[in-house]
């Protein structure tokens, strides 16, 4: 079996070594076999490399995908977990939306300002960017 540098796997993965090492020491990747004190990975570790990249983009965190890792070890249905932390990134995505969008509303207002100057413009700004009342 073919085995790699951390400058090789680091190149295929299309990541630092430093990151690599770093994911070792969270124990997202397992240690690496060691000749003359160099590391050596199986081929393996792209896949879990890109199962990282991948699951960062979705949005979880080290520690999440960590979770993920030791549940695929464990007897516990991987499943059930996935669903659950993809059902809080949908949840944390719609919150990101929705400020995104009221973002959006409050630039588009702002391009649309009739206000002679900054201070008058400020002043509107800070009106209707007050926080909702709770009611």
């Amino acid at each position: 079996m073919e085995e790699l540098t951390i400058s090789a796997v680091a190149r295929r993965a299309g990541v630092r070594a430093s990151t690599i090492r770093y994911y070792e020491e969270l124990e997202l990747l397992p240690a690496p076999r060691r000749v003359n004190g160099q590391r050596r990975y199986d081929a393996s570790v792209l896949e879990r490399l890109a199962f990282i990249q991948i699951t960062q983009r979705l949005g979880f965190s080290l520690s999440e995908i960590h979770t993920l890792f030791e549940h695929r070890q464990a007897s516990a249905p991987l499943p059930e977990l996935w669903q659950s932390l993809a059902q809080q990134k949908l949840a944390d995505v719609g919150r990101i939306i929705a400020h995104a969008r009221e973002v959006q509303r409050l630039l588009m207002r702002g391009l649309r300002c009739p206000c002679a100057n900054m201070d008058d413009c400020i002043d509107c700004v800070r009106v209707h960017c007050a926080p909702a009342e709770a009611g």
